[in-house]
């Protein structure tokens, strides 16, 4: 299978083992990985002396890889202040809400 077919095969997924890649080989294919990374949406694993040292990945998909850790550090921070009973009842949060903008 050459580089262009390996790298290019439209509306497939390609196999995790086709997504692991030596350095040099990102190295000598550079154009091709990244047109790649933007038309698949799948991240390569680069190794170095054969141990997976990084992980390449279009813009698209590390902006909503950010948003979702984000969401998730939310999501446990609330979860955290229930567990610490750091909680308001639902009427009492509007109530607040309400006189705050009213002093603004």
């Amino acid at each position: 299978m050459t580089v262009e077919s390996t790298l290019t095969r439209k509306n497939t997924q390609m196999k995790p083992s086709e997504r692991i890649k030596p350095i040099s080989y990102v190295e000598s294919h550079v154009s091709e990985v990244v047109g790649s990374l933007s038309e698949m949406g799948e991240p390569f694993i680069i190794t170095q002396k054969g141990v997976a040292k990084a992980v390449l990945l279009d813009y698209d998909s590390y902006e909503r890889s950010r948003e979702t850790l984000i969401l998730l550090k939310i999501l446990a921070l609330g979860n955290k202040q229930i567990e610490e009973g750091n909680v308001v009842a639902a009427d009492q949060a509007i109530n607040l809400i309400r006189k705050r903008g009213e002093t603004a």
